[in-house]
């Protein structure tokens, strides 16, 4: 009889973790955070909260963006995270995120987060233009490095540079509104049509222009911040360069969708998504978080980024995306890449 208690009692629990992990809620979560990004903001969720699984849906901004507003009659996801606030503002025009107040919501800068209270969306970090440089290949064609925006309309640059499509790349779009807050409309269009002459393709992210410079498939490439940093620390031959004039930037931010039936774990993310735990994980990647006093500079990041953030008038932004991404499509996207 003892033996026979003694293996149930461990039969039971063995099966404990079993039924735990059967229990656990899992949350859709679409976001657009680069792949090598979502381990570590898993694993750090995750283990706070092991009674939530995240099933990610990942891929670039205007993808998801777009996937988003294409279900609206039906939404898939529970939460997003790892989104161009530009777009959750959009989500939210659409009446797609609920609002809510996420546990240590007052420590976050008040420029990075939804004004509304309670809050539809929160901010994470900033990410901000950068150009990607290849000294190696730009030494064999007597290229110059560029200092600003306007350099990279020389003709030395011709089918020399590489750019994300803002379509489909919220990096893309972070520039191209950039230089029309910058410019003004007129001037910022002058300005793309002198850039088009120099570049050889629009990729459909944000990542892989710098990909292609670091591996000398150009010489330039427009990317982002976090992406030349890692380009740079994994001993890519770049310089990553800050134009002179200002930089293009948007913030990656998390909400909630209003049809979750999982709101309590789709609160655990939030609260989880403006923690100091999470925004050190930030830090690692972005040189501007959301609570002050974590952030640091980016290693191979030359300059403050946060101090060469051009003005950036998000509500401007959002409602001018569709109008703007038009126009740009039907003058540029002939040399964009075939989509997969």
């Amino acid at each position: 009889m003892k033996r026979l208690l003694a293996a149930a009692l461990l039969l039971s629990a063995a099966a404990r973790p079993v039924a735990a992990a059967a229990a656990a809620t899992e949350l859709t979560v679409y976001t657009a955070l680069e792949a090598d990004q979502i381990k570590a903001y898993e694993a750090s969720f995750e283990k706070a909260h092991p009674d939530v699984k995240i099933r990610w849906v990942r891929d670039s901004t205007g993808i998801v963006t777009a996937k988003l507003l294409a279900e609206k009659a039906n939404p898939q996801a529970d939460v997003v995270l790892g989104l161009a606030a530009t777009s959750l503002m959009l989500l939210d025009k659409e009446k797609l995120l609920a609002p809510y107040a996420p546990k240590g919501l007052e420590k976050l800068k008040a420029s990075m987060r939804d004004p509304a209270s309670p809050p539809r969306w929160v901010g994470m970090d900033v990410w901000a233009s950068a150009i990607c440089f290849n000294t190696i290949e730009a030494k064999k064609r007597n290229i110059p490095a560029p200092t600003s925006w306007a350099d990279l309309t020389k003709p030395e640059y011709r089918g020399q540079i590489v750019m994300p499509n803002p379509a489909s790349s919220g990096t893309g779009y972070l520039m191209v509104s950039a230089w029309q807050q910058l410019l003004g409309a007129q001037k910022a269009w002058t300005y793309m049509d002198a850039l088009d002459k120099n570049v050889a393709t629009y990729t459909h992210s944000g990542s892989k222009p710098c990909k292609q410079a670091a591996a000398g498939e150009f010489v330039v490439g427009l990317s982002f911040d976090y992406r030349a940093n890692a380009s740079k620390r994994d001993g890519a031959p770049i310089d990553v360069i800050l134009p002179k004039e200002g930089l293009g930037w948007d913030m990656e931010a998390a909400g909630i969708i209003t049809t979750t039936k999982k709101m309590d774990a789709a609160k655990k993310l939030l609260d989880w998504a403006v923690s100091a735990e999470a925004n050190e994980l930030y830090a690692n990647n972005f040189a501007v978080v959301a609570i002050p006093g974590i952030q640091h500079k980016l290693e191979h990041v030359p300059g403050d980024v946060e101090a060469m953030l051009a003005k950036n008038d998000f509500a401007v932004a959002a409602a001018q995306r569709e109008q703007i991404l038009g126009e740009w499509s039907r003058r540029y996207d002939a040399k964009s890449e075939p989509k997969k």
